[in-house]
């Protein structure tokens, strides 16, 4: 397992390399940068913007500008905004706690219903509980989640029963904590819902498939002609067998907690990382796209980390050796 572990982390480090290098690429095969908006100000000399490109190092070549910004990476350094005209680091701190909170939510909804949804499904398989739930999967992963959040929202502005966009009320300060709590509770439920229906619909889906192909196993049959009660044949025998793919798919969801709500974020008005990213790439403001990524991608291998090491200890049959 050390032996796997290391070797998973020095692919990690590679891969995030890569990454890097190909996000830092593309933001400057694009013309221009973050000071030629400034160029249409005639109240900002020439001067004053090329002092700007070279404190920067935006004059430099490709390599050196993307070896510089991976060494202060190293150092713990983001590098600066040029549109916020702050550190990096502020700028993604203030803005991570409020997508993390919207993301987490979304989470604990999405696994919540849709584990038990599809072991519903695949115990009650071709009845009307099956069929009803494959046809409202169907419907909800194969609508886009903006346009359902427009519809939502649409609906909620006639009935005036949910705040339709923000994070907090104007008066929240003034709040104590359990209508703070409250108050937060009601500006989540639009944007935690929307994100939500397409995932519940996928993994309810991918849920009932497993315990589908796990019932038919010979070991099923086996307990059951044992005489064991069937709910002890459901929940302890197929149920964990039928979960374990499911393992891998929550090792993609933690890097979905920092990146899986930006289009929500942005139609919801929610004050999160989305919106800050499409700030970022439409003004360039490179260091901020790059910390961002980083972030995204590093969570991504983690998860996928964890998610490898937690299928080793839950399915004995699962062993990682040298080689």
């Amino acid at each position: 397992m050390i032996f796997f572990a290391l070797k998973r982390f020095l692919i990690a480090v590679l891969l995030l390399v890569g990454i890097s290098f190909l996000t830092f690429w593309l933001m400057h095969a694009t013309p221009g940068n973050f000071f030629d908006s400034l160029k249409l100000n005639p109240q900002i000399s020439p001067e004053t913007i090329a002092r700007y490109e070279k404190l920067y190092g935006l004059n430099q070549p490709l390599l050196v500008q993307y070896g510089r910004w991976l060494f202060n990476v190293c150092k713990g350094e983001f590098g600066y905004s040029f549109f916020y005209n702050v550190p990096v680091s502020h700028v993604i701190l203030s803005r991570l706690g409020n997508t993390f909170i919207l993301s987490f939510a979304s989470l604990l909804l999405t696994w919540s219903l849709a584990i038990p949804l599809g072991v519903w499904a695949a115990l009650h398989h071709n009845r009307l509980v099956d069929r009803s739930l494959s046809i409202l999967s169907f419907a909800a992963f194969s609508t886009p989640s903006f346009f359902l959040a427009i519809l939502v929202l649409y609906m909620v502005s006639q009935w005036g029963i949910l705040p339709l966009g923000g994070m907090h009320s104007p008066d929240y300060e003034s709040f104590s904590w359990p209508l703070k709590i409250f108050d937060l509770a009601r500006h989540l439920v639009i944007p935690t819902v929307v994100l939500s229906l397409a995932s519940i619909a996928s993994l309810q889906r991918i849920m009932r498939g497993n315990m589908l192909a796990v019932l038919h196993q010979q070991y099923i049959t086996a307990a059951r002609a044992k005489g064991l009660p069937e709910n002890q044949v459901i929940y302890r025998h197929a149920l964990k067998n039928a979960f374990n793919p499911m393992v891998t798919l929550l090792g993609y969801e933690l890097s979905g907690l920092i990146s899986g709500a930006a289009l929500i974020e942005i139609v919801c008005s929610w004050p999160g990382l989305g919106s800050l990213m499409l700030t970022a790439v439409r003004s360039k403001d490179v260091y901020v796209v790059m910390a961002e990524l980083l972030l995204t991608s590093s969570l991504l291998l983690i998860g996928n980390f964890l998610a490898d090491i937690a299928l080793a200890r839950l399915d004995p049959r699962i062993r990682y050796a040298k080689g």
